[in-house]
C-alpha cells in the first residue's frame, strides 16, 4: 500500500508538473501572438524539457515522453484549453509566475527522485533536480525570446535547489518516503511563492565604482 501511494503521488507531480509547464509556455506564446500550431509547440516543449534533459543525461531510455505518450497528450491539452481561454487571464505575466512555481517544485522533487532510483549520488539527484526543474522554463524563454526567468532578481533557481536538498536529507534520515515528498515540494514553492510575492532576492556582488 504505501508504494502505491508513492507511485500515485509522482505520478501526480508528474502530472501536475506537465500541465501547469504547458500552461506557462502556451501563456508567453500567446503573448507573441503566435498560431494554436506555434502555441502547442512552445506549451509540449515547456512541459516536457525538463524531464527529457534529466533522462538523457541519466541515460534512461527511450526517455519518459517515449515510453509514455500520455505525456505529450496531457501538454497538448493544457495547451489548447489555455490558447482557447487565454482572453480570460488578464494578468498574464502574474498566473505565468505562480504557474512556473508549482512546475519548477513538482519537477524538482521528481527529477531528484527519479536520481536516487538510478543510484546515483547525492550531489548528482541534487543537479538533476535541478535541471529538471528549470531546463523546461529555459527552453520556453528562448524559443519565445523572453528574459530567462532564471536570470530575474528573485529568488528561481535556489527554490528548486531547495526542494532537492530537502528530499536528499530528508531521504538520507530515513523519513517516509510520502512525506519526504511533500515536505520538498512545499519547501520549494514556499520558497518561491515568497520570492513572488515579496520580491526576494540573493544579495548581488557590488562592483565598486572608480
Amino acid at each position: 500500500m504505501p508504494e502505491q501511494i508513492i507511485i500515485q503521488f509522482l505520478g501526480l507531480l508528474n502530472i501536475l508538473g506537465l500541465v501547469v509547464f504547458a500552461i506557462s509556455g502556451t501563456l508567453f506564446a500567446a503573448e507573441k501572438n503566435m498560431d494554436i500550431l506555434g502555441v502547442m509547440l512552445i506549451g509540449t516543449a515547456t512541459g516536457i524539457g525538463g524531464g527529457t534533459l534529466r533522462d538523457l543525461l541519466l541515460g534512461i531510455s527511450p526517455v519518459s515522453w517515449i515510453q509514455e505518450p500520455l505525456a505529450i497528450y496531457i501538454c497538448l491539452a493544457a495547451c489548447i484549453i489555455t490558447y482557447f481561454t487565454a482572453d480570460l487571464h488578464r494578468r498574464r505575466l502574474k498566473l505565468i509566475l505562480w504557474m512556473d512555481a508549482i512546475g519548477l517544485s513538482a519537477f524538482a522533487v521528481l527529477g531528484t527522485e527519479i536520481a536516487l532510483q538510478q543510484q546515483e549520488n547525492l550531489l548528482i539527484a541534487i543537479v538533476m533536480g535541478v535541471m529538471s526543474a528549470t531546463f523546461g522554463g529555459i527552453l520556453r524563454d528562448v524559443l519565445c525570446a523572453k528574459t530567462l526567468t532564471l536570470m530575474r532578481p528573485e529568488l528561481y533557481i535556489t527554490c528548486a535547489l531547495l526542494a532537492s536538498l530537502v528530499y536528499v536529507v530528508m531521504d538520507a534520515w530515513g523519513f517516509n518516503q510520502s512525506v519526504i515528498q511533500s515536505c520538498s515540494f512545499v519547501a520549494g514553492f514556499g520558497l518561491r511563492a515568497l520570492a513572488i510575492s515579496y520580491r526576494l532576492e540573493i544579495p548581488k556582488l557590488s562592483h565598486a565604482q572608480d
